[in-house]
């Protein structure tokens, strides 16, 4: 089973080399990771997508709270989550078929943001079976090359707890 799990961490050098490489070393693999600033610039929000059942999440989210500079770990699995991935990917157009693959842009919602004269670079988001669809109609076109941000996701209509408060405070004084 896939866990999208949530570590609000300190900004601070080398804390996404320190996480990840205490995951490397206990044989977790990581299908998917994105890191970014958050509201408040003491820190940063890294997703993580990791695969394993229930024992290999709970040993992840221990290894995460041993960690000094990670605040809170949170596992969106079976919660009410929004969650996107971005790619970038350009597609030939060769054999004169660019009008074909800008109305399948258009249908899975995608931008035109840079155009060749044999390729065009499409942007697109949302969920990651969106992007998978994208990716598989695509082939028939030829992809001259792609890069995807990872997963990065956000709970529905969650407020700050105390609890939560009270962690954030104790970190940041």
């Amino acid at each position: 089973m896939k866990h999208v799990l949530s570590a609000l961490v300190m900004n601070q050098p080398g804390v996404l080399a320190h996480i990840s490489g205490m995951l490397a070393s206990r044989d977790y693999n990581i299908d998917s990771l994105a890191v970014g600033a958050t509201e408040n610039s003491e820190f940063s929000r890294i997703t993580f997508v990791v695969k394993g059942d229930e024992k290999t999440l709970e040993q992840v989210r221990k290894q995460l709270d041993k960690v000094v500079t990670v605040v809170q770990v949170q596992d969106y699995s079976g919660e009410d989550f929004v969650e996107r991935d971005l790619m970038l990917m350009k597609v030939s157009t060769s054999g004169g078929r660019r009008s074909e693959i800008r109305e399948i842009v258009d249908i899975f919602r995608g931008r035109i943001v840079d155009v060749g004269a044999d390729q065009v670079m499409i942007e697109i988001s949302g969920r990651e079976n969106k992007i998978e669809a994208f990716i598989d109609r695509m082939r028939e076109f030829g992809i001259l090359e792609m890069v995807r941000t990872g997963r990065i996701a956000l709970l529905r209509d969650r407020t700050i707890t105390e609890e939560m408060e009270a962690e954030i405070e104790s970190v940041t004084h």
